[in-house]
């Protein structure tokens, strides 16, 4: 249990330079970890499912798996952050009933309440808590499981304690009033027609106009955000038994081969491949 508990807890702390120009970290994220991300520095704007978030120094955000998000850049300043993956697997197993893990993901609606902040103090214990795990996990000594384990559960006891504080202020978010209708219909009918055209027509909007202000928001298409809330939708029909023909379908797929490009690109796998390597 300890071994796969170690392989299944990952953190990182990254810094990038001249990240506008960085082409590689603008397409959406999707996985099937859960995720910690410790904002550092930056001039950052964070798309996550419908809302955008300017970022402070010290912001946690916090992903669950069928969440889509991704960062934009305001300037070209050097980009720090910290980000910790681990499984639902991991999360159960050091759970019980009076006392979950994944309560700062799971008790909140999804794509809402994805932002926390902390103060200095929080924000020097989290880093100090991270780099810790993160040494723990690069230099193996005996018993650096056990530490690895002891340091992810505090960490994730001081994000549920942050996230339970109602006495904090709830921390702004934004998207243009013309984007959200839109996207909660994206949301809702992802097996029918989402083309620019049947979009335009539906919600009265220049379609040009649509994809620029989506652009200007987020970073990347519409066309790719649909792509990425298909295939989101597809993974959980394949889990749940359907085959990949319907899921395709009922995603809103009218060609099969583009589904399975899709699907490859985004995830990584073939449907196939995908079921096996989540059953592992």
């Amino acid at each position: 249990m300890l071994d796969t508990l170690d392989k299944e807890i990952i953190c990182m702390k990254n810094s990038t330079k001249n990240p506008v120009v960085n082409a590689k970290m603008n397409d959406f994220h999707l996985h099937d970890e859960y995720e910690i991300y410790l904002f550092l520095s930056g001039g950052v704007r964070y798309f996550i499912e419908k809302n955008s978030y300017d970022l402070v120094p010290g912001d946690i955000l916090l992903m669950r798996p069928d969440e889509i998000h991704k960062a934009t850049f305001t300037n070209n300043d050097i980009y720090e952050r910290i980000v910790l993956y681990f499984s639902e697997n991991t999360l159960r197993m050091l759970s019980n009933e009076e006392n979950r893990l994944d309560f700062c993901y799971n008790n909140r609606p999804h794509g809402e309440k994805n932002r926390l902040n902390s103060t200095d103090d929080e924000k020097n214990e989290l880093i100090t808590l991270f780099e810790k795990l993160i040494m723990a996990d690069t230099y193996k000594k005996m018993w650096s499981i056990q530490l690895k384990l002891s340091l992810f559960l505090e960490i994730m006891v001081k994000i549920n304690r942050i996230f339970s504080d109602e006495t904090r202020s709830t921390p702004s978010h934004f998207l243009h009033r013309n984007l959200i209708p839109i996207l909660e219909y994206i949301d809702q009918n992802l097996d029918k027609d989402l083309s620019l055209k049947s979009l335009q027509n539906r919600f009265y909007v220049s379609g040009s106009y649509l994809c620029q202000l989506f652009k200007q928001i987020t970073g990347s298409t519409l066309h790719d955000y649909i792509i990425y809330k298909r295939i989101s939708r597809a993974k959980q029909l394949l889990v749940s038994g359907e085959s990949s023909y319907n899921a395709s379908v009922k995603c809103g797929f009218s060609d099969y081969s583009n589904f399975f490009r899709s699907f490859k690109k985004v995830t990584g796998y073939s449907p196939r491949e995908y079921l096996r390597q989540i059953s592992k």
